[in-house]
């Protein structure tokens, strides 16, 4: 009876160090398990957090956004037209592709800081800057050659009989050609322009 006691506290013992110092190779399989668990619960969290601020809701949650260009927008043919189709905040200002969008939230970083400092807190100050803050969008979109624009709008589904005479021979002379990309044209098709003053193509 003793030996059964003790062949039975032995194994005991046993599978108490055996789990408190597992083998190695249970060791590297714990480890991988916890970072593929790890790894899904973080990308899942983050493409959950990008899609939250890609949202028409989260951009103009600031009163910045809401009383200045989103009033702006809702006053034009993005906004509300004769088929219903509505082109939101992320729509125009966020590139659909996974690694432009990355890219672009990264360079929106500098607008939550002049949110934290009150860059245009008040219409005032707005208005003040209206002109350097529309500078920089034309320059992101003449850089990428209007990549937002072509998420809706393409060339190739373009049907120019349609178009008036002037649209027409501007798109075949310029856009088809590749001599200019629609922000060239198009600036404020959703937003008041400012002074133009000495912006090229508008004098």
């Amino acid at each position: 009876m003793t030996g059964l006691i003790k062949k039975g506290w032995k194994l005991i013992r046993d599978v108490w160090i055996s789990a408190s110092r597992p083998a190695k190779h249970l060791s590297i399989g714990f480890l991988a398990l916890g970072g593929f668990i790890a790894g899904v619960l973080f990308w899942g969290g983050f493409n959950t957090a990008l899609e939250l601020t890609n949202t028409e809701t989260f951009c103009v949650s600031c009163h910045e956004m809401e009383n200045n260009v989103f009033a702006e927008l809702k006053t034009t043919i993005h906004y509300t037209n004769r088929s219903g189709v509505r082109a939101t905040c992320p729509d125009c200002h966020v590139p659909h592709n996974w690694t432009d969008k990355i890219a672009r939230k990264m360079q929106a970083s500098k607008e939550v800081w002049g949110k934290m400092f009150g860059t245009i807190s008040t219409r005032e100050k707005f208005l003040e800057n209206r002109r350097r803050l529309a500078g920089h969008e034309w320059e992101r979109l003449k850089a990428n050659n209007s990549l937002e624009c072509r998420n809706c709008h393409s060339p190739e589904g373009m049907d120019i009989t349609a178009q008036n005479k002037r649209a027409a021979e501007a798109h075949q002379t310029f856009l088809f050609t590749g001599e200019k990309t629609c922000i060239d044209c198009h600036k404020g098709i959703a937003h008041e322009l400012p002074d133009m003053t000495g912006v090229k193509g508008w004098e």
